[in-house]
């Protein structure tokens, strides 16, 4: 990402001293207003492409799994995108007021040293969800190398890498090269590669949509399945962790929202672009594996309906060669059609992992990273940093089942995160009303210098009271449930406003001193 011109175009708009800060490098550079070029289109697309990923398909499917009906399902995923997207929006004004990345802004509410803490815990997170996206674009791709080549997923039969056998591991280490060249390319390349490939999935899933319900003659049974609430208090309980969940999966992107919208134009864009990509993709394509799985069961008789979930396990079915289950035929029959739609399919899959890989998991742990020592960390070399550290947390240990998926990850991160959303919210929009001194956030000894600590009192006080109940969800600690394990399930609201309010309170009753630098302009 670091364009030596970027950097000086953006030193031309600072005082001269920030060149020589130790907290300034090129990739954190606020960007200049001459190169702030993203459209509500690339917004848009962004968010279009990020969310045509192989979770937001299965989505639908893990709360269909603990007992939700289809329309319940998508109504959760609906309002907890919706929910999610009030802080992704009030995160990303900063980013296209002042050109600055998300860890740049941390600065202002935690200190330019505190700020590590916000951000290492953000990185954390996307380290995880890049070790995910990975897996699955690895396992796609192993599925459907199989389909053209049967014996591949036989290779070292019995032999295992951190309990991934050997095809798995190839394909797994191949889809992580390819994140790690494609980022090395720069944002550009990613807004450029964002913007073809939103389309582009949308359009394989709808053909794919398009032949499940011609071939199994209707929409499917799975449209007609009850819930298996009979009270609404029933509901309720698998409904609240199931929203934070929601929320919890973008959560990340509603603290880092500031590493896109840095490039946005002005704020019309940026919030018309994403206000008509999150909810609206999010809803339809978990839609889309909706129908599509309820038309299969039509198809495939006798399959665990869990299996059909997985669009993986269907294109394996669909490519084939050997009778489909519970069908006397392959699903195709020209072996030449397989191939090709064996084809197909993995280019679109990896067009589709890559795309919300590299935009949702990749770019602000870089960034984070390089915030660390900016001197010595490229946001290429953060960029390394995140793909090992997703080798290191064996992400398919996280999806080993729904339960641990949605009520363990995504609930449990979306507690750590939600109190830093609440402080940043609080500090910019509360507290400083909207203005930053883009110069002081660069300084090592400027008015936002050091740690914070009410901030970092208050991200702990947030944190605190969803500790007990991850631990016992995590089965850390055992004993019967209790008030900590029905706060739990709030844990991405219980710790936003915990937070938010503990920052609040802290900073009047004990402000930070100011320093006696000249203040320098703010960038309108």
């Amino acid at each position: 990402m670091h364009d030596p011109a970027l950097a000086q175009e953006a030193l031309s708009e600072l005082p001269p001293d920030i060149a020589q800060s130790p907290l300034f490098n090129g990739d954190l550079a606020p960007i200049p207003k001459a190169r702030r070029n993203w459209s509500t289109y690339n917004f848009a697309a962004l968010w279009i492409s990020m969310a045509h990923c192989i979770p937001t398909y299965m989505l639908a499917g893990g709360l269909i799994a603990v007992g939700m009906n289809w329309w319940q399902a998508l109504l959760t995923i609906g309002l907890g995108n919706v929910i999610v997207l009030v802080p992704i929006l009030l995160n990303a004004h900063p980013g296209t007021k002042y050109g600055i990345p998300f860890p740049v802004f941390a600065r202002a509410s935690f200190g330019t040293t505190g700020a590590n803490v916000a951000a290492v815990l953000r990185a954390f997170v996307a380290c995880g969800w890049f070790g995910i996206q990975t897996f699955i674009g690895g396992e796609a791709a192993k599925t459907l190398i199989e389909a053209l080549w049967p014996s591949y997923g036989h290779i070292a039969e019995g032999v295992t890498v951190l309990g991934l056998s050997i095809p798995s591991a190839f394909t797994f280490l191949l889809f992580w090269g390819l994140n790690i060249f494609i980022i090395y390319k720069g944002m550009n390349a990613v807004r450029v590669f964002e913007n073809w490939a939103a389309p582009l999935v949308l359009v394989m899933a709808a053909v794919l949509l398009g032949w499940a319900v011609k071939t199994a003659g209707g929409l499917g049974p799975m449209l007609e399945q009850p819930s298996r609430f009979a009270t609404v208090g029933e509901f309720w309980k698998v409904f609240i962790p199931s929203l934070t969940g929601m929320i919890g999966f973008w959560a990340t992107l509603s603290l880092n929202i500031p590493d896109f919208t840095r490039f946005g134009k002005g704020q019309k864009e940026q919030m018309l672009g994403q206000t008509l990509g999150l909810p609206t993709t999010m809803i339809a394509f978990s839609a889309m594996g909706v129908i599509i799985t309820s038309a299969t069961q039509a198809i495939l008789h006798g399959v665990d309906v869990g299996k059909l979930w997985d669009p993986m396990f269907l294109l394996g079915q669909l490519t084939s060669s050997a009778n489909a289950i519970g069908r006397d035929a392959p699903l195709i029959a020209s072996s030449g059609t397989r191939a090709l739609v064996a084809i197909i399919s993995l280019f679109g899959v990896a067009v589709a992992t890559l795309s919300c890989n590299i935009a949702a998991n990749v770019v602000s742990p870089a960034n984070d990273f390089a915030n660390l020592a900016p001197r010595y960390i490229s946001f290429k070399t953060g960029g390394l940093i995140t793909g090992l550290v997703g080798i290191a947390m064996m992400p398919w240990k996280l999806l080993a089942s729904a339960e641990s998926y949605i009520f363990n990850w995504l609930v449990g991160y979306s507690a750590l995160l939600g109190p830093i959303a609440g402080i940043m919210i609080a500090d910019y929009w509360l507290l400083r009303r909207r203005e930053l001194d883009v110069a002081e956030l660069y300084r090592p000894n400027g008015r936002y210098a050091g740690t914070n600590w009410v901030a970092v009192g208050a991200l702990a006080l947030g944190v605190l009271p969803n500790l007990p109940g991850f631990l016992k969800s995590v089965h850390v600690v055992g004993g019967e449930p209790g008030f900590f394990d029905s706060l739990y399930v709030y844990a991405w609201f219980t710790g936003f406003i915990v937070a938010g309010a503990a920052y609040l309170i802290g900073m009047r009753l004990a402000p930070r001193p100011q320093t006696q630098t000249p203040p320098s302009p703010t960038v309108s």
